[in-house]
């Protein structure tokens, strides 16, 4: 979704109150995404946790 909306991960690790490079660890999947940031990933991008994690393909709703 990032690169979606043409956003850098400095840009997205701001918005969500972390370091680039702690935002750049998840996305590398070098850690896991901790359930309160994947809460405010969906928030920030106004769709489902369960469409972040391809859960659904509606990023509206959860399944």
């Amino acid at each position: 979704m990032q690169e979606e909306h043409d956003l850098t991960q400095a840009q997205i690790g701001a918005a969500l109150g972390l370091p680039q490079r702690t935002y750049a660890s998840y996305k590398s999947g070098q850690h896991i995404l901790p359930p309160e940031v994947l809460s405010a990933l969906a928030d920030y991008y106004g769709v489902s946790t369960d469409y972040l994690l391809g859960r659904t393909k509606n990023p509206l709703t959860n399944r």
